[in-house]
């Protein structure tokens, strides 16, 4: 892991050109207060909406597994994510064990679920904000926090002091849309770009691959929040983002009414701007496996790959809803 001594000044080689990042805005005591309110509601946690109500702070875990500190499973330059954020140094990411959703086809299922023994329980503050310096210092265009809405309480401190140290990149929020309104508000003014997945609109299929049936109303409130935060999705003439909302939506086979409801409802509310990433890699993960006809498991429905036929399905869907900013296969 990086050091957790942190460097006075750090340059920002990667960041957009003519950039300045939201949380410089932020005043320093707002930054301050902001922390110490998110450790406080670790006390009681209510901060993802499991809302579990245990003593993080003094080592108790909920569903996520995770006590005070952050668990990084890894995390560098990432060059697989969408282009406005990978330019060509990379999306500076780390990767967070203890994802709150628990979908069982996770397709990274080891390092999301997976609870793994950690030095001292996790990242100290300070090294989890030397991660951050250092992919600033390698090249990357920007820090992307996936599986964050276990952790807000943990990225506000370990952020607070990148910043007084000298990160200048702007913060990618790389979300499951399974995030509490409470922590939303926490991350105001520190994420430029917030990067939520919207998955299920039916509460009968939430419920079935990710215990948390409430999940479409979840994402729902979640997008509008993060919409009102950030606006639509803006872009410099360099490529990269600069500030907005990039939905992402993975399509499942057998489940093209989930998208069209989906892509008509970000249509309708969050406008036909808005950045949508509809995905085809969907394969059998995590608890779902391979189908098998002599043990076809758990899930048979979503055992197999996606059909060709249905994600071009799904592109026309959010043609025909009036989408105009769709980044389709990737």
């Amino acid at each position: 892991m990086a050091s957790s001594t942190l460097p006075p000044h750090v340059a920002a080689p990667g960041a957009p050109r003519d950039f300045e990042p939201v949380y410089l805005s932020l005043p320093n005591d707002e930054r301050q207060d902001r922390v110490e309110r998110a450790l406080a509601a670790l006390s009681e946690c209510r901060i993802c909406p499991r809302r579990c109500g245990v003593d993080r702070r003094q080592g108790d875990t909920g569903i996520c597994r995770i006590a005070r500190y952050a668990a990084v499973e890894s995390w560098g330059p990432h060059r697989g994510e969408e282009r406005c954020l990978r330019g060509t140094g990379g999306s500076g990411t780390l990767f967070f064990s203890g994802c709150n959703l628990r979908c069982v086809f996770c397709q990274n299922f080891d390092i999301s679920q997976a609870i793994r023994p950690y030095p001292e329980g996790g990242e100290q503050p300070e090294t989890l904000a030397g991660i951050m310096l250092d992919l600033q210092r390698q090249g990357c265009h920007n820090i992307n926090l996936v599986s964050p809405g276990h952790l807000v309480p943990q990225l506000v401190e370990a952020l607070s002091l990148a910043i007084d140290s000298g990160l200048r990149l702007p913060v990618v929020y790389n979300t499951s849309g399974y995030d509490a309104p409470e922590a939303l508000e926490l991350m105001d003014g520190l994420v430029d770009i917030y990067m939520p997945d919207f998955k299920f609109w039916s509460p009968a299929l939430a419920g079935r691959y990710t215990m948390a049936p409430e999940y479409p109303e979840v994402a729902r409130t979640a997008l509008k929040e993060m919409h009102r935060q950030v606006g639509p999705l803006t872009v410099g003439g360099d490529g990269l983002a600069r500030r907005g909302v990039l939905i992402r939506h993975l399509v499942m086979p057998g489940q093209l009414d989930e998208t069209r409801a989906i892509l008509t409802w970000i249509a309708r509310e969050l406008g036909p701007e808005s950045y949508v990433n509809l995905m085809d890699q969907y394969y059998p993960a995590g608890r779902v496996g391979a189908a098998d006809p002599r043990r076809p498991g758990r899930f048979p429905e979503i055992a197999r790959t996606l059909d060709p036929a249905e994600f071009q399905e799904a592109l026309a869907a959010a043609r025909e809803v009036g989408l105009t900013r769709i980044d389709g296969g990737g």
